[in-house]
């Protein structure tokens, strides 16, 4: 039993010492003698690195928002599988899209290894349970309409390995995110999107570039998915619910710079829409009132920018 432990440590040290991630990165071999300015000025130049990372897969994360919404559009969820710093990240960018674009709280999802309590400590093995990857999911009732996004910057972690699994076997979509290239999550995954942001500025602390990068990434596919759901017009997030002081002078805010109307009718009109932004705008842009509006919505599967289209007549095009 020993020699077993023994080896497969030997096999997973070996395992590290191939990732990029997990490298001694040369530039930062002096840290520990700078100057706090110092010290912060080289995380900068090699946070600095990560944009070009991600730019190097667009065309992957284009693919896989495509996938997304498809699935979406017929009743599919979004979920997220991780563990440690990667779980966490996936959870954060889940739980920000229900007061950013109203939907509801099912249709994104964060599963991290270990339950809620990893989410604020550390679960000793957590990451390494395969057959909690499967219960998590199962309990989630994942189905193949579904999407399982697996979160792992070294791109081995056996929770999230083991979920793309399972989820490819139940015919989801599935989309890995790594700092790692040539790893299992890549080869599981339909849609392997690998920054590769080099070694860390601390050895191994996959929370600072890595985890960036996945941050990146999650806010890319998320926002992108949004956007072409109709959960946006122009620019603006027209599908915020004003559930708080904050987000009801937010949304004040976008009515009145999507219509230029005043603060007064913009205020008026959100109240009669329920606080919907999007409602309260296309009542304005096309003089209809509530239930017309909705309607209209609805005909155009949430689309304020076919809706206005759509009422202005061919003129407007």
């Amino acid at each position: 039993m020993k020699h077993s432990a023994q080896t497969h440590s030997e096999a997973l040290l070996q395992q590290l010492d191939s990732f990029i991630s997990e490298g001694r990165n040369p530039s930062t071999m002096d840290i520990d003698t700078l100057s706090s300015f110092d010290i912060l000025q080289r995380i900068n130049r090699e946070d600095a690195l990560i944009s070009g990372a991600i730019e190097q897969q667009l065309e992957t994360i284009a693919a896989a928002v495509d996938a997304t919404v498809d699935r979406l559009k017929t009743g599919g969820r979004l979920i997220y599988m991780g563990a440690g710093t990667s779980g966490r990240l996936g959870i954060l960018d889940a739980v920000e899209c229900k007061p950013t674009f109203s939907v509801n709280e099912s249709m994104v999802q964060g599963i991290i290894a270990g339950g809620e309590r990893a989410i604020q400590h550390a679960v000793e093995g957590a990451e390494d349970d395969r057959d909690a990857a499967v219960v998590d999911l199962q309990q989630r009732q994942l189905s193949a309409s579904d999407v399982l996004v697996g979160l792992s910057a070294s791109g081995r972690t056996p929770y999230v390995t083991a979920g793309l699994h399972y989820a490819n076997a139940m015919g989801c979509a599935t989309i890995a995110i790594t700092c790692n290239p040539n790893t299992e999550v890549l080869q599981l995954a339909q849609y392997g999107i690998c920054p590769i942001v080099g070694p860390e500025v601390l050895t191994g602390s996959t929370r600072m570039k890595s985890g960036t990068a996945q941050k990146m990434v999650l806010n890319m596919l998320s926002t992108a998915v949004m956007i072409r759901l109709g959960k946006s017009y122009q620019n603006l997030m027209v599908d915020v619910h004003a559930s708080n002081e904050k987000l009801y002078a937010r949304a004040i805010r976008i009515v009145t710079q999507a219509t230029g109307c005043s603060t007064a009718l913009a205020e008026q009109q959100l109240q009669r829409a329920g606080y919907h932004a999007k409602l309260a705008i296309l009542m304005i842009l096309t003089g209809t009132e509530v239930e017309q509006a909705r309607q209209l919505l609805q005909q155009h599967d949430g689309f304020l920018r076919h809706a206005v289209a759509a009422q202005a007549g061919p003129s407007h095009d």
